[in-house]
C-alpha cells in the first residue's frame, strides 16, 4: 500500500512497481489509511509524512501495535530528528525523496526478505524467559511484567537477536549483518536508535542497565541474570 497524496507521484511509483509484479493500493488521506492498512494488512506500507487528514507519524503510532508489516517511511523531509522520531514511531526504514525508483525497488525488496526470512519458522516454539521479560518467536511478541512490549518488526528482531546471545557481545557490524546483511559503516545509527528504544521499553537506565548493557569500543551485551531477580 502507497499512502502518499501527491497523484503524479503516485501514479509514477505504482507504474513502476507494478512493472516490477508488486500489486500496488493507493490512499492519499492519512486519516482514512489507518483503517485500511488495518483492515487489508499489505505485506508492505510506504507512507509519505505530509498528507492530509493525519499527518504519516500518527499513521505509523495508530497502525503499528496491530499491523506487523513493514512501513517504510517515504519524505522530502531530511532532518535528523525526523528520521529518529520515525524509527522511535515504528518505521522500519526511512527514504528521502527524490529517490531513484531502483533504490527505492531495492529498500522494498529488502524490507519483504528480511520480514519474510524471520517469519518463516512461526511454527516452530521458541521461548526466551530472562527475569521479567518473555520473548516469544512463535507469536513474534515481548512482554514484561505481564504487559505486551510495542515493538516494529525490526525491534523485534533486534530483541530476539540479542536475547539469544545472551552472555555474548554483539558489534554493530555483527547486528547489521544479522538483521540487513549490510555493514556498519561507522556513521549508521540505526542500530543505536532501536537500542535506545528498547531499553526504554524495557525500563533499562542507560547508566545502569538492567538487559542491554554498552561494552566501551565493542557493541552490545545483553544480560543472562538480572540483577534483583
Amino acid at each position: 500500500m502507497l499512502v502518499e497524496d501527491d497523484v503524479r507521484l503516485s501514479a509514477l511509483i505504482q507504474e513502476y512497481l507494478e512493472q516490477q509484479q508488486f500489486k500496488i493500493s493507493i490512499e492519499g488521506r492519512g486519516d482514512v489509511a489507518v483503517q485500511r492498512i488495518l483492515d487489508e494488512k499489505p505485506d508492505l506500507v510506504v507512507l509519505d509524512l505530509m498528507l492530509p487528514g493525519l499527518d504519516g507519524m500518527d499513521v505509523c503510532r495508530q497502525v503499528r501495535s496491530e499491523y506487523k508489516g513493514p512501513i517504510l517511511m517515504l519524505t522530502a523531509r531530511d532532518e535528523d530528528i525526523d528520521q529518529v522520531v520515525g524509527l522511535e514511531l515504528g518505521a522500519d526504514d526511512y527514504v528521502i525523496k527524490p529517490v531513484k525508483p531502483r533504490v527505492l525497488l531495492a529498500r522494498i525488496h529488502n524490507l519483504l526478505r528480511r520480514h519474510a526470512i524471520l517469519t518463516e519458522y512461526e511454527g516452530k516454539k521458541s521461548l526466551i524467559v530472562i527475569g521479567e521479560l518473555k520473548i516469544s518467536k512463535t507469536m513474534r511478541e515481548a512482554h514484561i511484567n505481564e504487559q505486551l512490549l510495542l515493538l516494529t518488526s525490526q525491534e523485534f528482531d533486534l530483541l530476539w537477536l540479542l536475547a539469544s546471545n545472551a552472555g555474548s557481545v554483539l558489534s554493530r557490524d555483527d547486528i547489521l549483518s544479522s538483521l540487513s546483511g549490510g555493514e556498519y559503516d561507522g556513521l549508521d545509527r540505526s542500530v543505536d536508535i532501536r537500542i535506545a528504544r528498547l531499553r526504554k521499553l524495557l525500563g533499562d537506565n542507560p547508566a545502569e542497565p538492567r538487559y542491554i548493557k554498552t561494552v566501551r569500543s565493542k557493541g552490545y551485551l545483553f544480560s543472562r541474570q538480572i540483577k534483583g531477580e
